[in-house]
């Protein structure tokens, strides 16, 4: 119990950069697609790559918040 206490903090860390990046590559997947779509492209793909960029700043944001306080409910609930 200890041990998962001290470690909390790295298993927060892990699992925003996880989140994040499953939402970057949903991001990626369907920006691309839609975009693959069009006869005439409507954004270039250096505009894909900085909306990558800015969503993954974002969901950083947000999941550095949420997953400190869901992390430390699993840990008391143990």
């Amino acid at each position: 119990m200890d041990y998962l206490s001290e470690n909390k903090g790295k298993y927060a860390f892990v699992a925003s950069v996880v989140s994040s990046l499953v939402l970057v590559v949903i991001f990626a997947v369907l920006s691309f697609t839609v975009n693959g779509s069009r006869d005439i492209p409507l954004y270039s793909q250096v505009d894909i790559i900085a909306g990558m960029i800015f969503v993954f700043i974002l969901s950083m944001i947000v999941a550095a918040s949420i997953w400190p306080g869901i992390i430390e409910k699993r840990i008391k609930n143990n």
